[in-house]
């Protein structure tokens, strides 16, 4: 792991819970694909397509505000494992700050980090449903709708044309992403 892309393929930093799965104490109305601690696992429709459709085309890690057991966990169902990833970096890599008006810990992912290790942030894309978690870095962020169980949701689906032309750009984050729904 921590096998950084060359500086101009291009990385997609995926996050985890209500991007790609949804985790719950409670079960839903429908069968759970696995379990982690004390949490039933849903995986967002079309998933496994999704990161094969990734695979073909960007260097892959994730980046998720959960710890580190719970990430490699959800990381083993969903890629076969962390040595499938450029990295896996959980919570124990975010900045945490403190929301003003809830006294509550955000965990900020600070890309930063990985311009500190060489990498070209203008060939980082961040696909993540809390903008808040790249406050800092809000070029790099693709946002997608958050996956609380739906099994009808298509949003995986739905992203994948706009990634596909997003990664020939030279530089992601002057690209406007914030209406890549209206460019299907």
């Amino acid at each position: 792991m921590d096998a950084f892309p060359a500086m101009n393929d291009t990385l997609l930093v995926l996050d985890l819970d209500e991007t790609l799965m949804h985790a719950t104490e409670l079960q839903l109305g429908v069968p759970h694909d696995f379990g982690v601690e004390r949490y039933f696992m849903y995986k967002r429709p079309h998933v496994a397509e999704f990161i094969d459709f990734c695979r073909e085309r960007f260097r892959l890690a994730v980046w998720t505000s959960s710890t580190a057991d719970y990430a490699t966990a959800v990381v083993n169902e969903l890629f076969g494992g962390p040595d499938e990833l450029a990295f896996l970096y959980s919570r124990g890599h975010c900045v945490t700050k403190m929301d003003p008006e809830t006294y509550e810990p955000v965990y900020i992912k600070d890309l930063k980090k990985l311009r500190n290790k060489g990498l070209n942030l203008g060939r980082v894309i961040v696909l993540d449903d809390s903008p808040e978690k790249l406050q800092r870095n809000y070029g790099n962020l693709l946002r997608i709708a958050p996956f609380f169980g739906d099994p009808s949701d298509r949003e995986l689906l739905h992203v994948m044309p706009f990634l596909d032309r997003l990664r020939t750009e030279e530089n992601i984050r002057r690209v406007e992403k914030r209406h890549w729904r209206n460019t299907r």
